[in-house]
């Protein structure tokens, strides 16, 4: 077998030969198995190998992008052709081109970000075993009366990028996943909660067990909900689905998002954004974290970098195209997958946690709504209007007091970042690290 170094040096060739000025080349082989157990026995399981190859070539300020699964001499000879037909014909873009030999990383020793778990491949049937063990303590907890599905997946991947403007270099990648999704109630009072965790190495994964019962329990704890009052109203965002508030600020300041005007950020360079106490970063050397990478797809190496300091916006994320329609430098952030353009791109993000415990902010809230699942979406990006269905749990007195299903939360997303509370149960292994957020006097949409 063919590795991807030599693959990409013959892709790369072969695009010259074929007339492009210049040229990139990304391509990733892997493995995946996903195991599905339900009612006791094996639903699916399913093994995919294979190897996606990705060209992307120039022609003065054009560019074409070309795809394969085959990596015959005889495909790469096509794609190459291919490709550059297709570039003579692209329009012209001023913010194309590969980087600057000069701005390439040269710290390429990706293993000791440890990506990779060198432990031997997972045996689908110790992966079955685990999805049952999940699915068997979820059905345990009293209230719960099926099992959705309880999966395991696991997967291992080679990636590799060169170009002909030097840079070669490439990096392994494992991941390792457990899920298990619960049903409490019946009929039309069916309801549903899930729990999951995904790591780099296996050894690091919560037991099925635990993931199984937390699923269960938190079905269970869902059973009679109900629509909440109307009103305006503290909005508890658990933080299973916080880093969504934080995501929305993420898009907003996307470098491909501020060159269209497209964004409600668009103007906050130095502004502040969030409390002036709370700080967003970024660290792409994150270690056994699957988002981590010491270049971006580009080349560039990346760094540790300050998003927000002490509340006030420091950086937009962008990779060379974004950057050089804003005159600018790139922040390496370039993702891409085999088939596309590169796009900028986050890695590893941590909000400052607070010192306050969730428990501590329902009791500071006092009457409210804890909303632990978010469904559906209507965002404006342009002005951060901000409207989603969600549910969760009513507060009183501080307290849970029963189930809520069934109404929409909504408000602007500048001024709701601008006020929220952090708590400090964020999961620090996670790649988008945001604890629990509290934000005051949203809307509340129910009975």
């Amino acid at each position: 077998m063919a590795s991807l170094e030599d693959l990409t040096a013959r892709l790369l060739d072969a695009a010259r030969r074929a007339g492009a000025e210049a040229a990139d080349a990304l391509l990733v082989r892997g493995t995946h198995l996903s195991i599905d157990v339900r009612q006791g026995r094996l639903e699916e399981a399913q093994r995919s190998e294979g190897i996606d190859l990705g060209l992307r070539v120039l022609i003065g300020q054009r560019q074409a992008v070309v795809s394969s699964s085959d990596s015959r001499d005889a495909t790469l000879a096509a794609m190459a052709e291919r490709a550059v037909a297709m570039a003579r014909e692209a329009p012209e873009d001023p913010s194309v081109g590969l980087a600057d030999p000069s701005e390439l990383a040269s710290d390429r020793d990706a293993a000791r970000l440890e990506l990779s778990d060198p432990s031997e491949d997972p045996e689908p049937a110790a992966m079955e075993a685990r999805a049952r063990e999940a699915e068997a303590a979820a059905l345990e907890v009293p209230g719960v009366t099926q099992v959705l599905s309880a999966s395991t997946g696991w997967s291992r991947r080679e990636v590799f990028l060169a170009g002909t403007n030097g840079f070669a270099a490439g990096y392994g990648r494992s991941d390792h996943g457990l899920s298990c999704g619960a049903i409490s109630g019946t009929g039309t009072g069916m309801e549903r909660d899930y729990d999951w965790d995904s790591r780099v190495f296996r050894a690091e994964l919560r037991s099925p067990a635990e993931i199984g019962r937390t699923a269960g329990q938190r079905a269970a704890e869902r059973e009679g909900a109900r629509k909440p009052r109307t009103g305006t109203y503290p909005i508890l965002f658990d933080e299973r689905i916080a880093s969504s508030l934080i995501g929305h600020l993420l898009s907003a300041i996307n470098g491909a998002a501020i060159a269209r005007g497209s964004s409600f950020l668009r103007n906050a360079m130095g502004e502040q954004v969030l409390p002036d106490h709370l700080s967003l970063t970024e660290d792409p050397h994150r270690v056994r974290s699957p988002a981590s990478r010491l270049w971006d797809a580009e080349g560039l190496p990346t760094r540790p970098r300050a998003i927000v300091e002490n509340g006030r916006l420091t950086t937009w994320t962008l990779d060379l195209a974004s950057a050089r329609k804003l005159g600018l430098a790139s922040t390496a952030n370039a993702a891409r997958s085999p088939g596309g353009t590169p796009s900028p791109s986050v890695t590893n993000i941590a909000l400052t946690q607070g010192d306050a415990s969730r428990e501590d902010l329902l009791a500071q809230m006092g009457t409210g709504l804890l909303v632990t699942s978010l469904i559906g979406s209507t965002i404006n990006p342009n002005t951060g209007d901000y409207s989603r269905g969600a549910s969760g749990f009513w507060i009183e007195g501080g307290q849970i007091t029963y189930p809520v299903n069934e109404c929409t939360i909504a408000g602007n997303l500048g001024d709701m970042l601008r006020r929220i509370i952090p708590a400090n149960d964020a999961r620090s292994w996670l790649p988008r690290v945001v604890p629990s957020l509290l934000v005051e006097g949203m809307t509340l949409a129910g009975d």
